[in-house]
């Protein structure tokens, strides 16, 4: 038998375990083939807006996936090594030396990873119209876009997934020649042999890990400040940290304590689930961290951009209270309405007066920390009529708007210690306002200077005219529109575009929402995919490595099956084990993620707690295919047992 005739028997005969690597090494190069494809094609380039940096976005997500996909296969081609240790100890056995078995492995990897390159290439090649359409409709894109096969692309496909080929069959080769045949015969049998912890260090670092968690937590809430680099890296290591002691020693301790109260006597289900478990404590500690950590990242990275690109149009309604404005400029806005009416575009057109001057809001209770700033003052009753969902303040008093409140931190305790004072002007005869709330909205476009206050039309009035000798005095009109119809705002966007000039920012809805739009659509595209992959990864590691383990109690099921124990005693106690392999990643996973969306929810302007919901509930129903696949997997290794 030649060489290559061996290697093809040995892929034939390992195929069943291989089919979830292979397939999750095709998705990952048809994936980087089309993010490349779009990264080099100039059709997509000249659709989307100038912002849009579409070669940098595919260029990065590019590396993402290529280190997602580069520790994937050391990993999986570790698990698949250490498995096949006995087999390549009985080849070395009849006579191949160290050389042969190198030579073996290396060419039955190449023609592995040709064969999912060559298919990844070709599945991408045929798929990049469907990810295209994808990516087009998020994006909000209407029309075709021509996309052709590119050389280009494939040829950077070929060169970086053959230095991953390059990369596992150097793995084969320092596990061929640093292993002796004894490692090698018994690789498959190493585990620990739990021994009793100290109870007072046991118990002192189980509290600490969950106690180095809850601080991470805690400490996500209250992250934005002027210390936020420093926040983020302390939860960052505090969480990693207490997740590590959380699975090496706090569920480890528990389980010794569940032993003891039992007396050793654990029966049939939780001998079949907790003492695994228990032998392999330490392996299973290290990636389940990695897994657990990584997971609620992906959680996060999917979770935040699904939020915020669904968000996209109540966040931009938030900054951009009215369709379209002009601040001071009634000939330009009188002009713009005759060409609405010109265009025969229906709109609600309505002018609210303003007064902005310089002032200080103080902080009774905390004086020093007065804030000096330019302060835009409204009268609510006119806001109301132009469609404002307010409340008018009592006479005397002010409400603060401000829509990024969220972002700039001015949310925590101290900001929220209301009443506070405004002194409005430098000069004027004014007396001091009564400051009473704080509304985490716009009344007026973003890009109105100053603070947006809100009074009474008396205390407006009051305002103005007392205010009038102050030299920081500016007297507002401003001009607003609101269009209903999507179609026509955007036809009156192109109108109102040619009343922009350099030295004004006018941002109106539809232009911001659209570049809002191609941007997070952008996002949740790339993040999608990548989540997507990196799920399938980590899901194929924890398969891998209960297949191993169940490779290696088939004997331990031989010997229950003989006792009498049919296939549903063992399952139960076999589920059970799974549970805790996914269910328990899983759910920590999604706690630390609820936590780090929460902490990033100051990103968006509305509420983001359905779609994160959403996309967490679709990432673990996906990550328990992979639970199914190994129960069913156990499932036929114990009916084979007899």
């Amino acid at each position: 038998m030649t060489l290559f005739e061996l290697v093809t028997r040995s892929m034939r005969k390992n195929i069943k375990h291989y089919y979830l690597y292979f397939f999750a090494l095709i998705f990952s190069t048809s994936l980087y083939f089309v993010f490349a494809t779009l990264q080099h094609d100039s059709s997509i380039v000249r659709t989307s807006s100038a912002d849009m940096k579409f070669a940098a976005s595919f260029q990065v997500a590019g590396i993402l996936l290529l280190l997602i996909v580069a520790v994937f296969t050391v990993y999986a081609n570790r698990i698949f090594l250490k498995r096949r240790s006995r087999e390549i100890g009985l080849y070395q056995l009849i006579g191949l030396t160290r050389k042969g078995v190198a030579r073996f492995l290396i060419i039955e990897n190449v023609l592995l990873g040709t064969g999912a390159l060559l298919l990844g290439i070709g599945s991408g090649a045929l798929a990049a119209r469907l990810f295209l359409l994808i990516l087009m409709k998020l994006l909000g894109f209407e029309g075709l876009i021509e996309l052709t096969f590119s050389a280009q692309a494939a040829l950077q496909t070929v060169i970086v997934f053959a230095a991953l080929i390059a990369l596992t069959s150097f793995q084969m080769l320092l596990t061929v020649y640093r292993s002796t045949l004894l490692q090698l015969f018994h690789a498959d049998k190493q585990g620990e042999h739990p021994r009793k912890p100290n109870s007072i260090v046991a118990a002192f670092l189980a509290l600490l890990g969950i106690a180095l968690i809850s601080f991470g937590y805690r400490l996500s809430g209250h992250m934005v400040n002027d210390m936020l680099f420093f926040n983020m890296l302390a939860v960052l290591l505090s969480t990693i940290l207490g997740t590590y002691l959380l699975f090496r020693v706090t569920i480890g301790w528990a389980f010794y304590q569940f032993r003891r109260s039992k007396n050793g006597h654990l029966g049939l289900a939780n001998s079949l689930s907790l003492a695994p478990l228990m032998h392999r404590m330490k392996a299973n500690a290290n990636s389940l961290t990695l897994i657990t950590v990584l997971s609620a990242m992906t959680l996060t990275m999917v979770a935040m951009s699904y939020s915020l690109y669904f968000s996209v149009e109540s966040d931009t309604r938030v900054s951009l209270p009215y369709d379209f404005t002009f601040e001071n400029s009634e000939k330009d806005a009188r002009s713009f309405r005759e060409e609405l009416k010109k265009e025969g575009i229906t709109f609600d057109y309505k002018s609210i007066e303003a007064v902005r001057l310089m002032g200080t809001i103080l902080d009774p209770d905390n004086r020093p920390k007065s804030d000096d700033r330019g302060l835009l003052f409204f009268p609510a009753e006119q806001l109301l009529k132009a469609g404002a969902d307010i409340k008018v303040p009592a006479k005397g008093d002010a409400v603060l708007f401000d829509g990024r409140a969220n972002l700039a931190g001015t949310t925590k305790e101290e900001d929220k210690n209301f009443p506070k004072e405004i002194e409005p002007g430098k000069n004027g005869g004014m007396q001091t306002l009564r400051l009473t709330g704080l509304v985490v909205k716009f009344v007026m476009n973003f890009n109105a200077y100053g603070a947006q206050l809100v009074t009474d039309e008396s205390t407006f009035k009051e305002l103005r005219e007392n205010m009038r000798t102050s030299p920081d005095f500016e007297a507002v009109r401003f001009d607003t529109f609101r269009i209903p119809d999507k179609k026509e705002r955007a036809k009156a966007s192109g109108l109102y575009a040619k009343y922009k000039t350099e030295d004004r920012v006018m941002p109106d809805f539809h232009t911001q929402y659209e570049a809002s739009l191609q941007t997070f659509g952008l996002l949740i595209f790339i993040s999608g995919f990548l989540g997507l992959v990196f799920l399938i990864s980590t899901g194929s590691i924890l398969y891998f490595k209960q297949m191993t383990e169940a490779e290696q109690e088939k004997r331990s099921f031989t010997t229950l099956r003989q006792l009498g124990f049919d296939v549903n005693d063992i399952m139960r106690g076999i589920v059970r084990k799974q549970l805790f392999v996914f269910a328990i990643p899983l759910l920590i996973g999604l706690l630390h993620s609820v936590f780090a969306v929460k902490a990033a929810s100051v990103l968006a302007l509305s509420s983001i707690a359905v779609p994160s919901a959403i996309a967490m509930g679709v990432y673990a129903l996906i990550y328990f295919v992979f639970a199914a696949l190994t129960v069913g997997y156990y499932r036929k290794i114990v009916k084979q047992a007899m």
